[in-house]
């Protein structure tokens, strides 16, 4: 991303680069550019008495970075200018952005001279401090269960630090989450919250030596990640399993989308969820049949019918679901893993753990790092990836707190529909944008209002007064429409604001040519 220049022994410069092989080069160097940067900046940095002249060139390398981190999603919208120079793009942007200058700063701190030292130590605590101080304002913490314990779980933790984990964590209840994992004591940016030997992580070389493998090898188009899930049905069982203290400290159910009973599939109705949950069951329901009761049929000693049924295989799903990471090993490869106690760190919308999916070939181990600070006492969180809430609810069974930036409403709008917009304007976006006609906007929001009226209208009136009585799967579904119906009146409400101003400005226009 960037590089250091010593120029002067008061003065340095910080380049900030955009790689040429991003995948959004275009779109990020236009974007750099309407803010007055170049994709290649270089950004001076000198000892100065005038005060607030370091965090003024924060804001600047800030700036910049956040845009260079954009993703997909952040990036579309940032390109219609809904953030301005002063706001952040999302929590996960703005970490990266915090971090890369934080990595940017120590690698010039390991080759600079002893005079530009004190400069870079000062660029490096400010940010560090904007990091601390935007994960405490964008956090949100979950109430921990001071007393929880668990016979299983202590002893994973026990086998796993008996074979080289290294941990500052502890394993506790949170509330709403279920399972997670608190800080030992206060850990600063950079800490190694965990750390897991190679040796004990679940990957696809376990099976390889296998008699399992050697038949599901010779299955066409059997994807590596099915034979590991079709290994941990059978592993589960194994009393001499190496990672037995591991499977049995996962629970019996899940509770993720997948498992949802007929009551809360009902719920759902009008919903995005609802569709993508059944896609999801109709997809694994035919990988299971292809597969089963023929492998149980043909060599019943590999796959015991017992071991094998639907709903063991649904259990396997949504464990591999919910608790695999991917994960970078040092010959480069990308391999879907399980990693005993790692599982336990829960999913956040502004994480501790940003960047942990490469093994350390030094170490030959998997370390979690802190991208910002953890006090003790405090759930330490990663992300699970970029995912709408429906994805979260489907695969791994739970509603984040907070907005969720990643949530998508998608619009069913029909260019060849005779009530579309595009006939209705009888012209393009462009051209709609372009000739700023008040009558077009009209129409548009009008369209959009309708839109987002007839889906709240889809999804049904709610009715939570027997919330209490309902079951963990009904209060998930129920939490997600609300969500939706929030999400859907908003839009609404903005669109009928926006027609209020329109009409203003419409009578305004009529009552000018009148006078004219």
């Amino acid at each position: 991303m960037a590089s250091t220049v010593m120029d002067t022994d008061d003065e340095c410069s910080i380049v900030l680069e955009l790689s040429k092989n991003d995948h959004f080069f275009d779109k990020k160097k236009k974007l750099l550019q309407s803010k007055g940067f170049s994709p290649k900046e270089q950004i001076y940095l000198r000892s100065s008495i005038k005060p607030g002249w370091m965090s003024a060139t924060v804001k600047v390398l800030l700036q910049i970075a956040r845009i260079i981190q954009l993703n997909e999603l952040e990036l579309y919208f940032a390109e219609d200018g809904a953030c301005t120079s002063e706001e952040f793009y999302s929590p996960r942007n703005e970490l990266e952005a915090l971090n890369s200058i934080v990595v940017l700063t120590d690698t010039s701190l390991s080759s600079c001279t002893h005079l530009h030292t004190n400069i870079l130590k000062e660029l490096r605590k400010i940010v560090i401090d904007l990091i601390s101080d935007f994960g405490v304002k964008n956090s949100v913490k979950g109430v921990v269960e001071r007393d929880y314990t668990c016979d299983q779980v202590e002893r994973l933790v026990e086998w796993g630090e008996s074979n080289g984990v290294r941990t500052q964590l502890k394993i506790s209840y949170i509330e709403g989450a279920g399972r997670g994992a608190i800080a030992r004591k206060d850990l600063k940016f950079g800490d190694v919250a965990l750390e897991i030997p190679l040796s004990i992580i679940i990957s696809e070389e376990l099976v390889y030596e296998t008699d399992m493998h050697h038949v599901l090898k010779e299955v066409d188009g059997i994807s590596s990640e099915t034979i590991l899930l079709l290994w941990s049905m059978k592993e589960k069982y194994n009393c001499d399993s190496k990672f037995k203290f591991y499977f049995d400290s996962l629970p019996e159910k899940f509770n993720t989308g997948l498992s949802f009973g007929i009551e809360a599939i009902m719920m759902l109705d009008g919903t995005l969820l609802l569709e993508e949950i059944m896609q999801a069951r109709e997809h694994l329901r035919a990988q299971y049949d292809e597969l089963f009761p023929a492998l149980c049929d043909a060599f019943p000693d590999i796959f015991p019918l017992e071991l094998y049924t639907w709903e063991k295989f649904l259990w396997a799903c949504e464990l591999w679901y919910s608790n695999s990471m991917k994960i970078m090993y040092s010959d480069g490869k990308l391999r879907t893993c399980l990693i005993p106690i790692a599982g336990f760190l829960n999913h956040s919308l502004c994480p501790h753990i940003t960047h942990y999916g490469k093994v350390s070939a030094k170490m030959n181990s998997l370390k979690f790092c802190l991208s910002r600070p953890c006090r003790s006492g405090e759930e330490c969180c990663l992300s699970y990836g970029n995912f709408s809430s429906s994805h979260l609810i489907t695969f791994y069974g739970f509603l984040p707190q907070g907005d969720n930036p990643y949530d998508v409403i998608p619009l069913d709008m029909d260019g060849s529909d005779n009530d579309s917009i595009e006939d209705k304007s009888k012209s393009n976006w462009t051209t709609h944008m372009l000739q700023g006609n008040l009558e077009n906007e009209l129409e548009v929001l009008e369209d959009l209002k309708y839109i987002f009226d007839d889906m709240i209208d889809n999804m049904g009136e709610m009715d939570s007064v027997d919330r209490e009585n309902w079951s963990w799967d009904e209060k998930l579904a129920m939490d997600f429409k609300m969500q939706q119906i929030r999400i859907a009146s908003s839009v609404s409400t903005s669109c009928q604001n926006g027609l209020n101003i329109v009409k203003n400005e419409l009578h305004k226009c009529m009552a000018e040519d009148i006078q004219g």
